[in-house]
């Protein structure tokens, strides 16, 4: 299969096969990790990074990666650029991203939550870029998905369940005080409906998420024949569920005020406590596995007993974001595949 040039910024954008040849060679890639058939792919080749926001697990899986292929990936902040934004002359999306493509072999673009003004612009962003560069253009997270997190997931859920069809999984919003970003969970509930599994989405009224990702999400279940379904209350979800979600997310209004109002959200999630994952609630659910994106916010998204739990597979997937970026990038950077 030619992946060859191909751009990554949601999940749903590629076709099953696709997905499948990424997850495939990922399994590969980690069973047999340091094979001289991978650590020359991209040999003399570079992966430029550009974090509008910082990270733990995406810049360290990257660099990691890149290294294991043989290439290089060169850790960029846009900060420090001469690039051109709404409130500051220089150099066009445009000029900047035909020049990259002449330097480099692909490009990996970060930026979430304060580093935008209104919901969208993230992807607006990586889509102008997608759009004059030459090269592969991935997100590495931004407002709307985070498409490398999706097949992470994904790829832990195979390990542990096998075959994930018919499986429930419950997304459930979290108490705490981070004012994460919609990516994740959008990017989970695409992946996930599309190759089979039955979707519970719970949260207090007024944290909805995006009405167009939830509107496919609906549809991936329609076409698979499989449930969606919306609960507000923090119990009812974890009935019969297979695997358990939990994560806090902002809430729509969160950018009302032409920024991130970061004070406004925390008081707003405040008025919703007791939306923990916990033993209790796990009790309700077939024996579930218990997931999550990271960075964890303990003792208000999950507690303790149940992040690191006997069925607890976070950091099977943080390691899985290694694998499935590599096979990525050596699908996308370089044809010998």
């Amino acid at each position: 299969m030619n992946l060859y040039g191909k751009d990554l910024i949601c999940t749903q954008e590629w076709k099953i096969k696709e997905l499948e040849a990424v997850l495939e060679l990922a399994a590969k890639m980690k069973r047999d990790r340091y094979s001289p058939r991978w650590t020359s792919l991209l040999q003399h080749r570079t992966f430029l990074m550009f974090f509008y926001n910082p990270s733990v697990r995406t810049r360290q899986s990257f660099e990691t990666a890149a290294t294991e292929l043989g290439g290089h990936a060169q850790f960029l902040e846009p900060r420090a650029m001469r690039l051109k934004t709404a409130t500051t002359a220089g150099e066009t999306i445009e000029d900047a991203a035909n020049v990259m493509s002449r330097f480099a072999h692909g490009l990996g673009i970060r930026i979430l939550e304060d580093q935008i003004s209104a919901y969208g612009e993230g992807d607006d962003l990586l889509r102008e870029y997608a759009k004059w560069c030459t090269i592969p253009v991935i997100s590495m997270a931004h407002d709307k998905f985070h498409p490398c997190q999706g097949l992470a997931d994904l790829m832990g859920l195979h390990t542990h369940l096998g075959d994930v069809k018919g499986k429930k999984t419950l997304v459930t919003w979290g108490s705490g005080a981070l004012v994460r970003s919609w990516c994740s969970p959008q990017e989970y509930m695409l992946i996930t409906s599309r190759f089979g599994m039955n979707v519970t989405l719970a949260y207090p009224e007024g944290y909805d998420l995006d009405p167009e990702v939830i509107a496919q999400v609906k549809a991936n279940c329609a076409q698979n024949g499989t449930s969606f379904e919306i609960v507000h209350d923090s119990v009812s979800g974890y009935d019969g569920a297979d695997v358990v979600y939990s994560r806090n997310w902002m809430s729509p209004v969160a950018y009302a005020s032409g920024e991130l109002d970061k004070a406004s959200e925390r008081a707003k999630a405040a008025l919703h406590p007791g939306w923990i994952t916990d033993a209790a609630r796990m009790k309700r659910t077939n024996n579930a596995l218990f997931i999550h994106p990271m960075p964890v916010d303990r003792g208000s998204e999950v507690t303790d007993e149940i992040a690191s739990g006997p069925r607890s597979i976070i950091y099977d997937v943080a390691e899985n974001r290694l694998h499935v970026q590599k096979a990525l990038m050596a699908l996308t950077m370089t044809d010998a595949l």
